[in-house]
């Protein structure tokens, strides 16, 4: 009976690649939008937060803040794809090192 228990736990503490890809996916992909629609909404502030961000670097010479809506379409689905690699490759590496 403890044998099983033992495998059991090892069990529940690997990680799901496909699910731990696709979490992170979701998740990049709603934080991309909302900084699309801080830069649609209020483009200085997000320039200066970025800025900040980038301890100081002044990004105003790289900027864009008029951006079509195929590129933000664009944009999503490359956060999405490198989102989901990065889970997966996250969740597959911490599994193996258990």
């Amino acid at each position: 009976m403890e044998l099983g228990g033992i495998i059991k736990n090892k069990m529940a503490e690997k990680l799901k690649v496909k699910k731990v890809g696709i979490s992170l996916a979701i998740v990049s992909g709603i934080l991309y939008i909302a900084c699309a629609l801080l830069v649609a909404i209020a483009p200085e502030f997000t320039t200066n937060l970025f800025s900040n961000i980038f301890h100081g670097i002044d990004i105003t010479q790289i900027i864009t803040t008029s951006i079509s809506l195929g590129s933000i379409v664009i944009g999503l689905i490359e956060i999405i794809i490198y989102a989901y690699i990065t889970g997966a490759l996250f969740a597959w590496v911490y599994n193996k090192i258990k």
